[in-house]
């Protein structure tokens, strides 16, 4: 039994059959999201604080996404081991562990989407100048200090910034800005501004969002790109 489960996982055409099922639940998924208006919510949330409040008909695809992707996980972990067992000796061993740096990587970025699909979170909230917001998941509170926003005579915004400032209980722990491509970074949390008002009086869009799997995803990119890199250059030097 053990020999029968090792080898179906050591298999490429178990991956190959495995990218057909995903493909095909993907296509059924593509015809029932624009019908169905529940998807409009899906990235408000994590993923499968979502799922959970779905009907199994609505999202069987999605879960059986999620399987395909878990089985192809494991695949992808006992062909890349097998490979680097096989060709320990080789003499291009950069050559070789290459194509295994890519598959880390892709490993990387579906751990990065599983911890945000668990741990995520996304939110929005009009505030004023001096208004207070609850921050989720904690005991600190978010104050909006100041919206400075300077407009030109024709009514155009030039430039802006927010001032924020972090209160735990009743002591200030920190002062930020949050301003043009430069968002305001607390425990994880990500808080940038996704739209202003400054008339009547000024206000703000805020958006306060956490990605716990962000950083893996960083990580998982650059050794697909840095992998795909080294295998095409010693490909190409190969040749010639």
């Amino acid at each position: 039994m053990v020999r029968r489960i090792t080898k179906f996982f050591l298999s490429i055409r178990t991956t190959i059959w495995l990218l057909w099922f995903l493909m095909a639940v993907l296509f059924a998924g593509a015809f029932i999201m624009p019908a169905k208006e529940e998807f409009q919510a899906i990235h408000s949330m994590p993923l499968f604080d979502w799922l959970k409040e779905q009907p199994i008909s609505m999202t069987w695809w999605l879960w059986c996404s999620i399987i395909i992707l878990a089985i192809l996980t494991i695949n992808t972990v006992f062909c890349s081991i097998e490979s680097i067992i096989k060709k320990r000796k080789a003499t291009q061993w950069l050559l070789l562990i290459s194509p295994q740096i890519i598959h880390i990587g892709f490993l990387f970025m579906l751990l990065a989407h599983l911890l945000s699909s668990i741990g995520g979170f996304k939110g929005v909230a009009v505030a004023r100048e001096g208004a207070f917001l609850k921050m989720p998941d904690d005991d600190i509170t978010l104050n909006i200090k100041a919206i400075n926003i300077d407009v030109d005579q024709y009514g155009y915004i030039n430039d802006w910034e927010v001032n924020v400032e972090y209160i735990s209980g009743q002591n200030k722990i920190l002062k930020d800005r949050i301003k043009p491509n430069a968002p305001s970074l607390k425990e994880g949390f990500n808080i940038n501004v996704k739209d202003l008002q400054a008339f009547p009086e000024k206000a703000v869009l805020l958006q306060v969002s956490r990605e716990p799997g962000a950083l893996w995803a960083l990580i998982g990119g650059i050794l697909f790109m840095a992998g795909t890199i080294i295998l095409i250059v010693l490909k190409v030097k190969m040749e010639k």
